[in-house]
């Protein structure tokens, strides 16, 4: 048995890299990403920034969305602007949340099954 897979092995007509593959280090980020975005609320609340207009919205336009406490809501967003998805900018009492457009294209470069890879 142990030939016949090694047999295998050295059969094996391996494909060339299209790209470079992540480093350690890039896959430790990425991963940090697909963390914050594995969560159903972040998910939608990203979308839901995402849908409105320029890409922005009110955190009082999110909250009602949901089934969860305005704390919650909160507590997602700054998890979606510590990995780096989303930024915030005070505005008299309000919190506007948008996209960090980089981050999106970062994820989709490395998602882009046509070799595009990631941008240093």
């Amino acid at each position: 048995m142990r030939r016949r897979q090694l047999l295998t092995v050295l059969d094996c007509d391996a494909n060339p890299l299209v790209r470079d593959p992540l480093t350690a280090e890039q896959a430790a980020s990425v991963a940090a990403l697909f963390k914050a975005l594995s969560d159903p609320v972040r998910l939608r609340l990203l979308s839901l920034i995402a849908s409105h207009a320029g890409g922005e919205a009110c955190v009082c336009d999110l909250t009602p969305a949901f089934d969860v406490s305005e704390p919650t809501i909160s507590h997602h967003l700054k998890v979606l602007r510590e990995a780096g998805l989303v930024t915030s900018e005070r505005r008299a009492s309000w919190v506007y949340y948008r996209l960090v457009p980089d981050a999106l294209t970062g994820l989709s470069d490395l998602l882009d099954a046509t070799g595009a890879g990631l941008r240093p």
